[in-house]
């Protein structure tokens, strides 16, 4: 593996935020992963954090005295049995460009969540979703290195406790397996739930019928590159803040308040606009004008102005709407350690 030493954490991150991590290991063979825990033991590091493109993730001020692990393993591989595919996609393979491997062969099942930034690794951390689908719901075998027990695991979904961006990898048992791996089940064919309201509408203004995977993949992108900032133009997290789930019993008074909800998600991004914070700076982060979920570090050097744009924004939206943000992004550094 290759270590670095006194790494700027915000070099990792596309939020650009962040102080220094003591060490950062490499990981870019499957060979190398027994090699972590007797590296770590070596340098008498005891913290550790998993870390993929850093597109979900940035690190406090005081930075991380341990070592950042990145998973660099490429690789896919493929089989096809009848009208199902088999993918095994390696964790540090990119995550757009697996998805465009899944959909050049006709594949659906991951077709909607094109264009998010990361990696194939840290996709089921937070189960990512977008347009009606979520990773978990495609993933078949997860394949991990398990930090406690010191051997190589294969996880089921059901193992995992997926639900709205959780999972145990991010939640009870984070830092505990390295994941390398990750197998998909897909089926060849179109995707035969409904379509997810933003996307049939484009779909309708386009005039385009089709539901094959490339198709709607590419209308993803489309719509995606107009409200999202590109992290490699502008430092961002992609979606800062969650959507609000509520109990059931809620939704009649959603309704009521006229506040737009999908079953009992509330429409997050709706109540940032609507409390008036589209394109408002704080603290040198803007909320995005095109996607309030969305904040853009225009001019900002530390996570102590993040905190304070976060609180400000927070507090606007549960003045006003009665609702409490939650932030999607991952923090390391002291909070969590």
């Amino acid at each position: 593996m290759i270590i670095r030493e006194n790494v700027e954490i915000s070099s990792l991150s596309t939020m650009k935020i962040g102080g220094v991590a003591r060490y950062v290991f490499e990981i870019e063979k499957t060979a190398d992963i027994s090699e972590i825990l007797p590296k770590l033991e070596e340098l008498g590091l005891k913290k550790y954090y998993f870390l993929g493109s850093g597109a979900n993730t940035f690190a406090t001020d005081a930075g991380f005295d341990g070592a950042i692990i990145l998973n660099k393993i490429k690789g896919i591989e493929v089989k096809e049995k009848e009208n199902k595919v088999l993918f095994l996609a390696y964790g540090g393979e990119n995550w757009d460009d697996f998805v465009e491997k899944t959909v050049e062969l006709g594949c659906t099942g991951v077709e909607c969540l094109a264009g998010i930034p990361g990696t194939v690794g840290a996709a089921p951390v937070q189960n990512i979703g977008a347009y009606g689908q979520e990773v978990k719901d495609s993933i078949s075998e997860i394949y991990v290195y398990d930090m406690k027990e010191n051997n190589f695991l294969h996880l089921k979904p059901e193992d995992c406790n997926f639900s709205y961006r959780r999972s145990i990898f991010n939640s009870s048992e984070r830092g505990r397996y390295f994941i390398y791996a990750v197998e998909f089940m897909l089926k060849k064919g179109e995707m035969k739930t409904e379509l997810y309201r933003s996307l049939a509408t484009y779909l309708e203004e386009k005039n385009i019928s089709s539901r094959e995977p490339k198709v709607l993949a590419d209308a993803v992108r489309k719509i995606r590159d107009k409200k999202l900032p590109k992290p490699e133009e502008e430092a961002s997290s992609g979606s800062f803040f969650k959507n609000i789930y509520v109990e059931r019993d809620r939704i009649a008074e959603l309704d009521e308040r006229g506040i737009p909800h999908h079953g009992t998600k509330v429409n997050t991004g709706w109540l940032i606009e609507k409390a008036g914070l589209l394109g408002k700076t704080f603290y040198g982060f803007r909320v995005s004008e095109k996607a309030a979920l969305v904040l853009i570090n225009d001019s900002a050097k530390s996570y102590s102005d993040l905190k304070k744009a976060v609180a400000e924004i927070s507090k606007i939206v549960e003045e006003k709407f009665g609702f409490k943000l939650e932030q999607e992004p991952n923090v390391i550094g002291k909070e969590n350690d």
